[in-house]
């Protein structure tokens, strides 16, 4: 998700959806054996993904496949991330498929909002989190277009800090050569490698209401996953140009991208 967009959880029909359902059952029993068929994955550093317990596996993101490359790597652990809702509302066979991929991959659907639906969020991840589940998240927020490794937005460290749950860093290469940015099919000549880092314990840092904490645990996440990823540095936020003055004006004054 870019900074300017947010989202509301919207409920899910299968109930808790920290609880895998059948859809999810199924999908991973049927998807994940085919993606590692078609991709084989190159998967470094797996002992490093711990087998209970909250943990929060924050990576580079690059391409809309990142979100069925981690899954796969965690298997048989279930992941669970945000997506948008409409990937779970399609008619027809298309939409049915839609959904038994993105339940499969662990997603939860929220809806896009403003204000405060980006808090409610964080809030339903917590709730995933302090029930011993496992959350993946981009604290780039959105694809990275150009290859390089933007500055993280302290969600990420906010949700760690709160929580008490590790930090796992990740990092991704190739997924951006499987799907480029707007391309419709995924490509079959490419491999993806996922890279598992060394737990991250945040506590250190302070508490979560403190911005100088947030802060500074985002940056040695983000280090963390620059390290794996061996990406060119951004030193900027990955976002869509200002549409207006008043929001040119609020980006040039300092503030953390939550």
């Amino acid at each position: 998700m870019s900074s300017a967009e947010s989202v509301a959880p919207e409920p899910d029909e299968t109930g808790d959806p920290r609880r895998p359902s059948w859809f999810y059952t199924f999908g991973r029993l049927a998807l994940a054996p085919l993606a590692r068929a078609v991709y084989r994955p190159r998967v470094e550093g797996k002992s490093n993904i711990p087998r209970t317990g909250a943990v929060i596996f924050a990576s580079n993101h690059l391409s809309f496949i990142d979100s069925i490359a981690i899954p796969v790597a965690v298997a048989p652990r279930p992941v669970h991330f945000l997506a948008k809702s409409s990937y779970f509302e399609g008619r027809g066979l298309q939409g049915w498929l839609s959904k038994v991929l993105f339940t499969a991959v662990g997603a939860i659907p929220v809806r896009r909002g403003a204000g405060q639906a980006a808090l409610e969020a964080l809030e339903q991840q917590r709730q995933i989190l302090e029930s011993g589940a496992a959350v993946a998240l981009y604290p780039e927020g959105t694809r990275s277009l150009d290859g390089r490794l933007y500055k993280g937005r302290t969600g990420v460290a906010f949700l760690a800090l709160q929580t008490g749950a590790p930090v796992v860093p990740v990092g991704l290469t190739g997924t951006d050569k499987v799907m480029p940015v707007g391309a419709r099919v995924p490509s079959l000549r490419q491999r993806v490698t996922v890279r598992f880092g060394e737990p991250l314990e945040l506590s250190h840092h302070g508490p979560a209401s403190s911005g100088k904490a947030r802060r500074t645990a985002t940056d040695e996440i983000m280090a963390a996953i620059h390290a794996l990823s061996g990406q060119e540095l951004a030193d900027a936020y990955n976002e869509s140009p200002a549409q207006s003055p008043m929001e040119k004006i609020k980006r040039a004054l300092p503030h953390e991208r939550r």
